[in-house]
Formats: structure tokens, sequence, C-alpha cells
């Protein structure tokens, strides 16, 4: 039996500064706050017993927010008491989550309020799937934390069931 395309419940973003990362993607993204800033300790509890099966133990403290995308994607806010900012923050050569996207009908707009926000663009401009075309575009940025998004013109569907590559 052909397994059912299961959908996408949430993910986790590591950042320094777990407050200036709520302003961001609740003032910036425009994503909901589900959660306050919390402070999860190192202890019996249901939750400190979950997050030693996760982290193991000695992982002390940390603090989480919970949030949410428009279109219901939960997002988990997490900074560690033993954060480190990794020396190249785009080494998409590696194994692992290099990016997550958000979609924008005005990306170029988006993209500069992330920059006035403290951001930067890690492409000069967007690009065009199809230029001249179809007015699908992409860019890649960076948030206030380090953590590389992308921003879509359009729906992930509409880039590439024409082919993008073709």
């Amino acid at each position: 039996m052909k397994p059912y395309p299961r959908t996408f419940s949430h993910i986790g973003i590591s950042v320094p500064d777990l407050d200036a990362a709520v302003k961001f993607y609740t003032e910036v993204l425009g994503w909901y706050l589900i959660m306050q800033p919390t402070e999860i300790i190192e202890d019996n509890s249901a939750i400190g017993e979950m997050c030693t099966d996760v982290f193991g133990p000695n992982w002390g403290s940390f603090k989480i927010a919970h949030l949410s995308t428009g279109d219901r994607i939960g997002v988990e806010l997490f900074q560690f008491a033993n954060q480190v900012n990794p020396e190249n923050n785009f080494e998409y050569w590696k194994t692992g989550v290099f990016h997550f996207c958000v979609q924008d009908p005005n990306l170029e707009e988006l993209a500069e309020k992330i920059v006035a926000a403290g951001g930067k663009k890690r492409m000069k401009a967007p690009r065009y799937y199809y230029p001249g075309e179809k007015p699908y575009r992409m860019i890649y940025m960076e948030d206030p934390f380090g953590n590389i998004l992308e921003i879509y013109s359009h729906s992930y569907e509409l880039h590439y069931a024409s082919g993008a590559y073709q």
C-alpha cells in the first residue's frame, strides 16, 4: 500500500534571543504567538522527562515559545543556555535542514522588512523561475538570528508543476 502524504505540523528553530525572535516573527512575518515564552527546567515533570528523552541528561533548562503561521503550521522557537552561533550558518551541503520558506505575493516588500528588522538578503535581488512568462519569484534571506529563510511569491505547487528546471 502506497503511503499517503502526511501534513506538516511544526518546525523547531533555535535562536540566541527568544524575546527578540518572538518580536521579529510576529511583527515582520505576522505569525501568531500561541504560547508566551516559557522556561522549561530539567526535573521530573512530564515535560522535563520528555525533554530528557530528547536531549539526554543534564540539559538544564531552556526557553521556548510557540507560534503559528497563517496556514496553521506550528513554529517552536528555542533559546538554549549553551546556544552557539555557527561560524558559517549556510552549510547547505551538509545533511539537515538548511532553510525554511514562507510565501508572500509581495516578496520584495517582505524582504525589505526583514532587512529593516536586522536580517539580510542572501541574494542581490529576487529571481524569476519563468522570466517574461510567469511572475513566480524567490529570494533567499537570513533572519536577524542567522537562520536561513526563503521567500516564494506563489505556492510551491505553482513554482514546480510547470517544470521549473526544464
